[in-house]
């Protein structure tokens, strides 16, 4: 049985019920699991297997979706994939990679579906981007293999601030991606089988109502087997690593004049069959 891993009150938790109805039951996972799964999401990850048979359990516990944490909180590794859309590339006016361009984003900056995002300056970009969850970790991983070592998806957003980004050469990617809130992760962790194509998530992300970002991970240039089978080539893949498969065109440091993100605005990005992550945006 698919299921939705999510965060209840910092306890792992499986959404019961999909679609457009808010959901307001769940299963604590430590409790179904008759204790041999502990309350932490990451425990739950790493036994992402046993999920599926937990997730017909009967639900024991109320859902405020408008109040759930993040569902991965501690990744030990969170990888992120720069220009894997040929539309991003081509607005940034670079060429389309050869293999993944690959950064990271430190796990302290990894935060909740409806986290406030801290603005440490007035140069903070925003990339909606769908994000694979780590469950059997490994090295050399077959790209045919891949699915079978990620426990499921997730939304993300992959916040930037551009001049920190671009202040040296080479640039330095993975510090103005770094602050704190610069990594809202959520709703919820769904497992491969619960979305109709995993190869073929619409996202899509809009300020304050208005659309800025809008595509489909069909359009990814290193789809998630390549991109599984490439990282663990070089890097241990441990369960609960997060990685930011990249994001479609629409950004704003590449409209004529940039556009950045400012204090009060609202950022919602949403995933298809995943959730939606809504982030009021503040300055610091």
């Amino acid at each position: 049985m698919a299921f939705r891993l999510a965060a209840v009150n910092d306890r792992a938790t499986l959404l019961v019920g999909a679609g457009p109805e808010p959901v307001t039951q769940g299963i604590d996972v430590e409790r179904a699991s008759g204790g041999s799964i502990g309350p932490d999401p990451m425990a739950a990850l790493a036994r992402h297997e046993e999920l599926h048979a937990l997730a017909s359990a009967p639900p024991d516990v109320e859902v405020d979706e408008a109040r759930l944490g993040c569902p991965v909180p501690s990744p030990g590794q969170v990888f992120a994939i720069g220009l894997n859309y040929r539309t991003h590339a081509e607005e940034a006016g670079l060429p389309v990679p050869d293999v993944p361009m690959v950064f990271t984003k430190f796990p302290s900056s990894i935060c909740g579906p409806t986290a406030d995002i801290e603005l440490p300056s007035g140069a903070v970009d925003w990339e909606a981007e769908l994000v694979v969850v780590i469950g059997s970790g490994g090295r050399d991983i077959a790209p045919h293999d891949a699915l079978a070592h990620v426990a499921g998806f997730t939304g993300g957003q992959d916040v930037s601030e551009r001049v920190v980004q671009f202040a040296s050469t080479p640039a330095q990617f993975s510090m103005g991606k770094s602050y704190a809130t610069f990594g809202p992760v959520g709703p919820a962790v769904v497992s491969c089988d619960s979305l109709a194509d995993p190869d073929d998530v619409e996202l899509w992300c809009e300020i304050d109502g208005e659309r800025v970002q809008h595509g489909r991970t069909r359009d990814l240039i290193f789809g998630v087997p390549a991109i599984v089978a490439y990282l663990s080539s070089i890097c241990e893949l441990r369960p609960g690593d997060l990685v930011f498969t990249g994001t479609p065109a629409g950004v704003g440091f590449t409209r004529h004049p940039p556009r950045f993100l400012g204090p009060g605005e609202l950022l919602v990005s949403h995933f298809e069959g995943i959730g939606t992550l809504r982030n009021r945006i503040r300055s610091r």
